[in-house]
């Protein structure tokens, strides 16, 4: 089986590093990029969703998926389409739903940051405002009951915005198990990069990963 880990919006592949440092048996892990899968297209949710599931697609194995915000959405969306498709899924600091209050706040601030001091692992100011426009609407709620792979939901014990979305993922997807991670804010995989590998480890422990 192939382990696909997915960062989130400001991250890019390398995000994972630490994280995978401390765990063996890396010749099935696979970090994608998001930002090199899209190949230059419009930076919007759509497009890179689409570019998302044709990578997940060509992979002929069973995957298990690990996203972290943007890409626990991602991997969300994945599972509710190709439920067949997912061993497995590990979702981190991410929402079913889109607290749009919260992204049109956070859109106001991009905005307002000058263009010159705005490119985080090569998201600059526009791609993030585009994709946050473009995500506005999502709502995964009342499809997550029909998750049916071994699901574990993480969230960083000081995330305090996402840890409500975490509880209602918990509560809504069958055989989901919930853990928060000390010292840990949103970005978990920087955050406690041990802790959050040791918890990983114990999950996929179900699927002959040592």
């Amino acid at each position: 089986m192939k382990y696909v880990f997915i960062h989130g919006l400001g991250q890019n592949s390398s995000s994972w590093n630490k994280t995978l440092s401390f765990m063996e048996k890396q010749d099935n892990f696979i970090c994608i990029d998001l930002l090199e899968i899209i190949e230059n297209k419009d930076c919007n949710y759509d497009n890179i969703y689409n570019a998302f599931s044709k990578y997940c697609n060509n992979i002929l194995e069973p995957i298990n998926l690990c996203g972290l915000s943007l890409g626990g959405i991602l991997s969300l969306n994945y599972v509710l389409d190709n439920p067949k498709k997912v061993n497995s899924l590990i979702l981190i600091g991410t929402q079913d739903k889109m607290p749009k209050n919260l992204l049109k706040i956070q859109n106001f601030i991009f905005k307002l940051i000058p263009k010159k001091l705005f490119n985080i692992n090569g998201f600059n100011k526009m791609d993030f405002i585009k994709i946050i426009n473009s995500m506005m609407d999502l709502d995964f709620s009342k499809k997550i009951n029909s998750i049916s792979c071994k699901t574990l939901i993480i969230c960083g014990i000081k995330d305090s915005i996402n840890k409500s979305a975490a509880k209602r993922l918990a509560n809504n997807i069958n055989n989901a198990k919930l853990l928060f991670i000390n010292k840990s804010g949103h970005t978990v995989n920087e955050d406690n990069p041990k802790g959050l590998a040791l918890e990983i480890i114990e999950f996929y422990k179900n699927f002959n990963y040592e």
